[in-house]
């Protein structure tokens, strides 16, 4: 099976997407994090640097009941990074 490769927005949504997972896990550790969604150190370690950019719906879920974190937070605060970078690039072109 052939993946096609993510575009640049894919790549930076993925990022973005790290970057919240990292901001609510605070100072909790990768490992008690992971342990606690039932994922692997590894996978959480990938989502959050951004090298696994389109996680499992499901995987996503476990994420944020470990981390106390709706759904629809997650949803909002990336729609809202890419909405405010969308607008950015709209202003300079």
């Amino acid at each position: 099976m052939v993946r096609v490769p993510l575009s640049p927005q894919e790549r930076q949504r993925g990022e973005r997407f790290g970057a919240l997972l990292r901001q609510a896990r605070g100072d909790r550790s990768m490992v008690e994090v992971a342990a606690a969604a039932g994922v692997s150190a590894e996978t959480l370690r990938k989502i959050e640097t951004g090298r696994a950019p389109t996680p499992a719906f499901f995987t996503v879920a476990a994420l944020a009941c470990a981390l106390d974190v709706s759904l629809d937070d997650l949803a909002a605060a990336s729609a809202a990074d890419a909405d405010a970078e969308s607008s950015g690039q709209a202003m300079s072109a």
